[in-house]
């Protein structure tokens, strides 16, 4: 069970790395990022994310993301249908190796999907209406066989020729089709379509012009059988130290009790070589095998990356400091960098943008009614989960060592006018974005230059207050004179 657990641990670490449901792990941005700063833009950037986290949270999308990562560590590619749906907004159908096919454009992204599956006759004629259905069909309905089983095959692909001028379903960007399979009448269950592609398709790891992707399952795969066969040679092993094959006098041959442990069975035995004792002798090193076996395990893990998920808990030493950690951390994501750039142009992102259409279907006010800053922008997504933190946190390194520098400058020249040479502002506006601070915390510039200001006018003011009382006494001295 190495492999079985490994990929647990590659979907539960993937799950709680780039969409934990505990914690933000994207954000609404702007390419603009002083109108960001703007604080009723700001908010309601932050206040959007959250209504759509919300949205994530009270349907099935996280099941359905733990599934994604299971079956793209296993087969390096998964399919799931987003459905519209009226109590939660969206719901998604998952789907498994083997029950469908993708299709990619000349960019090789994926724009085409075909499956086909079982339906009964009552779901056909309650889904699509009896009027829709073959003659074949209609008489099963008809003679009250519901129960027999049906092949339907489901078709979205992009339309060749799209009239903007409709603007029924027939006439969107994507088709969506669904046929009963071997019918030769010549017409559909349904025919509708898609503003935007409804189905997310992400790969692993994809090879050339390759339309599935490559999986740390496909990687393991020749360790996990060796590490099969291994347990399997020593388990033989085993069974032939602790009960060897014997061989003993023809007259024993139906006194079975030896075998059993304690067991005893008297004879006359005759000749010098009588006497029960084992066919041959086993001696096989359980240690050299146990150590290749654990060797073999470690492959196993190090393909599922659950030394990078469990680094914490398996580094058993004292006084291991948080900067080592990040170290490391930042080490073993240059491997899972790549994966986790294809995942998020692959899968988080449309399932975002989904959800985004979603939400102006429905017309949500909050949704419906952005500042007039943001009227004809468009809006980009930033993910600031933890993988996602880890891999910017080379950007914040780098301030790091730059604002210590000019730290260590300032006090050996003491002077703080070295200090005017950075924009503590930005600087700290940059830490934000990079660990994901909710805009709420950061003041917006705007509020930050009114408050200085405000706080310039206060300090003029006890100023001019405090040195009144030396004016007065200068202005009655030079009167008297």
């Amino acid at each position: 069970s190495t492999g079985t657990f490994a990929l647990r641990t590659l979907a539960a670490g993937m799950m709680s790395g780039m969409t934990s449901p505990a914690r933000p792990w994207f954000r609404l941005a702007l390419a603009d990022k002083q109108l960001m700063e703007f604080g009723p833009v700001k908010q309601w950037l932050h206040d959007v994310a959250e209504l759509m986290r919300a949205v994530f949270a009270s349907s099935n999308t996280y099941n359905a993301l733990h599934s994604c990562y299971e079956e793209l560590g296993t087969f390096g590619t998964w399919c799931n249908f987003v459905l519209p749906d009226f109590n939660n907004v969206l719901r998604h159908m998952p789907f498994t190796a083997g029950e469908y096919a993708l299709g990619t454009d000349n960019h090789g992204v994926v724009n085409a999907m075909v499956r086909e599956f079982q339906m009964t006759v009552a779901q056909l004629v309650e889904q699509f209406g009896e009027a829709n259905c073959s003659t074949a069909v209609r008489n099963l309905y008809q003679r009250g066989t519901l129960d027999a089983w049906v092949r339907v095959i489901h078709i979205i692909e992009p339309r060749a020729h799209v009239d903007t001028t409709k603007k029924d379903n027939k006439a969107m960007p994507f088709a969506s089709i669904y046929m009963e399979a071997g019918s030769n009448e010549g017409r559909f269950l349904s025919e509708s379509g898609f503003k935007r592609f409804p189905a997310l398709c992400p790969r692993w790891v994809v090879t050339a012009n390759d339309t599935y992707g490559r999986s740390p399952g496909m990687d393991a795969l020749p360790d996990i059988k060796q590490l099969q066969h291994e347990q399997l040679k020593k388990a033989r092993a085993i069974d032939l130290q602790v009960d060897p094959p014997l061989q003993a006098p023809t007259m024993m041959k139906d006194h079975q009790n030896f075998r059993m442990p304690g067991g005893v069975s008297y004879y006359d035995g005759v000749g010098p070589g009588a006497g029960v004792r084992t066919a041959y002798e086993v001696n096989l090193r359980l240690d050299y095998l146990l150590a290749d076996i654990q060797d073999v395990r470690e492959r196993i893990n190090r393909c599922f990356y659950t030394d990078l998920f469990l680094m914490v808990a398996d580094d058993q030493r004292s006084g291991v400091t948080a900067t080592e950690i990040a170290a490391k951390n930042e080490e073993k994501l240059i491997q899972l960098g790549p994966v986790l750039e294809r995942l998020q142009n692959e899968l988080l992102k449309p399932l975002i943008d989904i959800t985004f259409d979603r939400l102006v279907e429905a017309k949500i006010p909050l949704v419906m009614n952005p500042p007039d800053e943001l009227r004809g922008l468009d809006l980009d997504i930033e993910f600031v989960s933890t993988l996602a933190q880890a891999q910017r946190a080379v950007a914040t390194s780098g301030m790091d060592r730059l604002l210590t520098t000019v730290g260590n400058l300032a006090a050996a020249k003491q002077d703080l006018g070295v200090w005017d040479k950075v924009d503590v502002d930005q600087a700290i506006d940059e830490y934000a974005n990079a660990y994901g601070v909710a805009p709420s915390i950061v003041v917006p510039d705007d509020k930050v230059t009114a408050a200085r200001e405000q706080r310039a006018q206060q300090m003029a003011a006890q100023q001019a207050a405090a040195a009144a009382p030396a004016m007065a006494d200068a202005a009655r001295t030079a009167g008297d004179v």
